[in-house]
């Protein structure tokens, strides 16, 4: 139970973690999403300055307003060198960036009228972007700083004043510039929204995929222990079944009888298997060695795995097609030999007739693939392959072969592909990375590492 406790809380520390690295990723998108936004503010103000001032001969303290770009424009700049190679960024560093936001917009409102700019509403433009990025509680600062800076902009600003010989009224100017900040706020907020949103909705579905995967590894988990478990069970039975075989062999009785040799024999050959099983198990759980892996070559671990395979199950006929090339040394698992014969049991189990085994490769990958004769997966078994107790099988415990095969090859950084043959029939695919297989130097230490 302590040794179950011990594990489940590692996978639950991994799964936080990966929770905590989706966020940060979240965070990321979102903060790139700002700088761009901070970009076409600059081009607003840009475009705004050359209507006031050549349009409608307004005179702006240009050179404040100018200066207040210049350090937008830097600080964006910063933001961009920075965060394009960082990619962790938390809730209190997007609040800041959009500190910086406010503080720009209201030094240029200071400039150019304070309150009575109609620009002013662009604030209701960070009040909403930070409700969304942000957590409730910087939000609530937004809105109060937001206030603070409205309330310091009723008394304190530069008014505008427009030429004496202008055509324009100060009310018609307002109420333009009202449309305007009306159509530039809802064209941005549906931009940025929809973007951020999204990205929400990515880092969601991220989040729900890791929890069901940590789900899923706490069930293997759990599998495992209770397997190992079975397994130190079963190993006195066993080697007492054993003896007591050989005891029979030397009994005359026995050793006269034809028929009953043979028959104590098949009984004492199947025993061998059920100890290789348990062994097998006990292996893959690293109970009887340090490591579980063991050095070999490529085409020998494969020739061994299907003439073990092949000379305990009853295929009528089968074939295995070795289509690398190369020779190369390798450090194997045994939890792939398992993984292996897993999918060919239940191949053999729907298509005993005929079934095939190819091994191939690119530069990056080893594939495994099993091909069979049945009916094929049905379509909502083939939607959620590789999840636990999803079988067409109906059995008690059925479809734990394809989920237990996928989260090891999950393990080894590889993947499962079951897609249904056009000409009948299914085919399953592993594939698994070869930088995790390959050994280097002959340096197997640092390989199953």
């Amino acid at each position: 139970m302590a040794i179950n406790t011990d594990i489940v809380s590692i996978r639950q520390g991994a799964s936080a973690f990966d929770e905590t690295n989706v966020l940060n990723e979240t965070g990321h998108k979102n903060m790139l999403h700002l700088i761009h936004l901070r970009w076409l503010a600059v081009g607003g103000q840009i475009a705004t300055i050359l209507v006031a001032t050549w349009g409608l001969n307004i005179q702006l303290p240009l050179f404040q307003m100018l200066s207040v770009m210049v350090c937008l424009i830097a600080f964006n700049i910063g933001s961009h060198l920075r965060w394009h190679e960082e990619r962790v960024v938390s809730n209190r560093e997007l609040f800041l960036a959009m500190l910086v936001d406010i503080a720009s917009l209201t030094a240029q409102l200071y400039f150019t009228g304070g309150i009575n700019n109609p620009f002013v509403f662009l604030f209701l433009l960070q009040v909403i972007l930070s409700a969304v990025l942000l957590r409730s509680e910087s939000t609530w600062l937004v809105v109060g700083i937001t206030t603070l800076c409205l309330a310091f902009l009723s008394v304190f600003n530069h008014p505008l004043v427009l030429p004496l010989n202008s055509t324009y009224k100060l009310a018609d100017l307002y109420a333009s510039g009202l449309v305007i900040c009306f159509v530039l706020n809802a064209a941005l907020l549906v931009i940025f929204i929809t973007r951020i949103g999204r990205n929400l909705r990515a880092g969601d579905a991220t989040l729900a995929a890791l929890r069901q995967r940590a789900a899923e590894e706490e069930h293997i988990v759990r599998m495992g222990l209770l397997a190992s478990g079975a397994a130190h069970e079963l190993g006195t039975p066993l080697a007492t079944m054993s003896v007591v075989l050989s005891d029979w062999k030397r009994m005359p009785q026995f050793a006269n009888n034809a028929d009953m040799l043979e028959e104590i024999e098949e009984v004492e050959s199947q025993l061998i298997r059920c100890k290789s099983i348990v062994s097998g198990i006990l292996l893959s759980a690293g109970e009887t060695r340090g490591e579980s892996s063991a050095k070999t070559t490529l085409h020998d671990f494969f020739e061994d795995l299907v003439q073990e395979w092949e000379s305990s199950r009853p295929a009528q006929h089968f074939e295995f097609n070795n289509q690398v090339e190369e020779e190369f040394t390798v450090a194997f698992d045994s939890t792939v030999k398992q993984m292996v014969f897993n999918v060919l049991d239940n191949a053999l189990e729907v298509s005993p007739n005929w079934l095939r085994f190819d091994v191939s490769k690119n530069q990056e990958h080893l594939f495994l693939t099993v091909t069979d004769q049945g009916p094929g997966f049905r379509a909502d078994i083939l939607e959620q392959v590789g999840t636990p107790y999803n079988s067409s099988k109906g059995r008690p415990g059925g479809g734990l072969g394809l989920f237990l095969v996928m989260n090891v090859a999950r393990t080894l950084g590889g993947s499962v592909q079951a897609r249904n043959c056009s000409e009948g029939g299914a085919e399953v695919r592993i594939v698994l990375p070869l930088s995790s297989l390959v050994v280097q130097d002959g340096n197997l230490e640092n390989q199953a590492r």
